[in-house]
């Protein structure tokens, strides 16, 4: 897909935040939504495309596409991105850092596979994490999903050890490993793993 079948308004340069955004995306949320996790370096990439493809497993949703051309994120993609990536308990919808978009994008593209990856968990409503927070240890009070700062994902048919190495390589935020529940959480906070 070319950049010049896209009308100028199909693309977001710099999004306009007021304050209550900053207050839900948090800082790095902020500067995630202005400045891709992976920048274009060179002008014959201006139109490289970044895409994503995944399934929500409690929902049986799907987003397969392009979220991102060079450094300009899609509207309509993330409009869907968020949908899917909803509090599916609450069936709220949160707009996600698009950085931790890329973060999954990257790490989908070094497993060199095509295969998708299934979503646990994107957005959790303040509500829900109390709930999970009561009956789990291993989930956060200031939890980065409650900021759309956090996706927990496998890879149905690829090692979820080997994806969790793969992730905390790249060096691109919080990384975790859940070998009992089989998954990895990534985030976009400091880089930190367990």
């Amino acid at each position: 897909m070319l950049l010049d079948e896209f009308d100028i308004h199909d693309v977001i340069e710099a999004p306009k935040l007021e304050r209550r955004d900053i207050l839900k995306m948090g800082l790095a949320g902020m500067l995630g939504a202005i400045v891709p996790l992976a920048p274009v370096k060179s002008a014959n990439a201006m139109y490289a495309e970044r895409r994503v493809t995944f399934r929500h497993q409690h929902t049986g949703e799907s987003f397969s596409g392009v979220y991102r051309v060079g450094n300009k994120y899609m509207p309509a993609a993330f409009e869907r991105l968020n949908y899917v990536l909803r509090d599916f308990r609450t069936d709220d919808v949160f707009p996600m850092d698009p950085r931790v978009l890329d973060i999954i994008s990257i790490l989908q593209e070094k497993t060199g596979t095509d295969k998708p990856f299934e979503i646990l968990s994107g957005y959790r409503s303040p509500k829900t994490n109390a709930m999970l927070r009561g009956a789990s240890t291993g989930v956060a009070r200031n939890s980065f999903h409650m900021y759309g700062q956090a996706i927990d994902v496998r890879m149905p048919g690829y090692n979820t050890r080997k994806l969790f190495s793969l992730a905390r390589s790249m060096r691109a935020g919080g990384v975790g490993f859940y070998p009992r529940s089989d998954f990895v959480h990534v985030d976009t906070g400091k880089i930190r793993s367990w």
